[in-house]
């Protein structure tokens, strides 16, 4: 994975995200929106989203963030993402359904997400090593928050304007490749070689944790 940082400006270019290799690290200024379970499951199966105009803002932050109510708004807590890829049922449906370019979370998503991601020319950018704590000094204005009554804190939709939010790390790219697929990959090439070093018969079976 490369050291340098690519800062990115929201929202996202199909043509800006086709420029991005797999883990590349990035980070994105500009504004998302927020989003988990609920938000998938109304979008697809109930046909409610927020009111936004989805071309200028296409980053879906996959983030149930802790929110402070202030005199004056609303202040970030914590911003730590959630599994993107429990997600995966509606992902590729969301992306499409919105035109969405830019996915942030956690892990990585699947075949569906990613070749939705591809056909509209977007990226999911995974976390690092970030604590939610940091990311939310990266949030620089809390703009609107949709759904708040109906869905709680967590579950609502909420508007943050970033200033290099990040970095994270691009799994999965806009052409359909997966950094988790082909790390995986690579190390199943690898197996024989390292068995090969320690002195591994090739016929040796690793015991099964799985129940089979």
């Amino acid at each position: 994975m490369d050291n340098e940082i690519t800062h990115l400006d929201l929202p996202l270019t199909a043509d800006a995200a086709r420029q991005l290799k797999l883990g590349q690290r990035v980070t994105v200024t500009g504004s998302l929106f927020t989003g988990r379970s609920r938000f998938h499951i109304r979008a697809i199966r109930d046909g409610i989203v927020p009111g936004l105009d989805y071309t200028q803002i296409n980053c879906f932050f996959h983030v149930g963030p802790v929110m402070r109510q202030l005199t004056d708004g609303w202040e970030v807590v914590s911003a730590e993402p959630t599994s993107s890829l429990r997600f995966e049922r509606y992902g590729a449906a969301v992306v499409r359904k919105l035109g969405l370019r830019t996915l942030i979370g956690k892990t990585t998503m699947g075949p569906a997400t990613a070749a939705a991601l591809a056909e509209v020319g977007g990226v999911f950018l995974s976390k690092i090593g970030l604590c939610g704590n940091r990311l939310a000094r990266q949030v620089r204005r809390v703009r609107d928050v949709y759904f708040l009554d109906e869905l709680g804190k967590t579950e609502a939709t909420w508007i943050f304007e970033v200033e290099r939010l990040g970095p994270f790390f691009v799994a999965l790219d806009a052409r359909g490749n997966s950094y988790f697929e082909q790390l995986d990959q690579d190390v199943q090439a690898a197996l024989p070689r390292v068995h090969q070093g320690l002195g591994i018969p090739a016929d040796f079976a690793y015991t099964r944790v799985d129940g089979g």
